[in-house]
Order: structure tokens, then sequence, then C-alpha cells
């Protein structure tokens, strides 16, 4: 293969893979030093989220809502699974 060939096979398998679109990583702690759903929840709501369509672990390890903001703005957020607070917020 001719360096040319090389040049561009490589750019075009960089091009397919596209930008990453992972969440946040929020940590490594065991899951016995993260707060409970239920405690999570209790702060979710106590920051004005409403409508809670999907609560869950993500991939990064923080807990992740899909619902609605005080505004009524649908959002996902990005929650630290220890201490509650605010790692990523995505407003629509």
């Amino acid at each position: 293969m001719n360096a040319l060939a090389i040049v561009l096979t490589a750019g075009a398998l960089a091009t397919a893979a596209g930008p990453s679109v992972a969440g946040p990583k929020c940590t490594e702690e065991p899951t016995s030093k993260w707060l409970t759903e239920e405690q999570m929840m209790m702060k979710i709501e106590s920051l004005g989220y409403k409508d809670i369509r999907n609560f869950h672990v993500s991939k990064g390890r923080c807990y992740e809502i899909y619902g609605y903001d005080k505004g009524g703005r649908k959002v996902e957020v990005y929650f630290h699974p220890i201490s509650g607070e605010i790692v990523e917020a995505k407003v629509q």
C-alpha cells in the first residue's frame, strides 16, 4: 500500500468513528458510598426537577435523569452519586 492510500484510509476511519457522545465520568467509588436512589430522587425533586421519565446509572457511573426543570424545559442531567451535585446538564 502506498503512502497516499494509507493516509486516505486513516482519514476515512477517523471520520467514520465520529464524535463521542458519552456522558461524563463521575466516580470509581463502590456503590456502598453512593447516595441511595431514594436519597438522590429526593435531592433531584428539591432542586425543582419534575416529571422524571428516566432515572438510571449512566455508563460513567453518574445518576442520570431525563425529565423537566422548574421552567418546564426538557432536560438530561447527570449527578455525582456521592455528593449529589450536578455534573452536567443539557437543556432542550
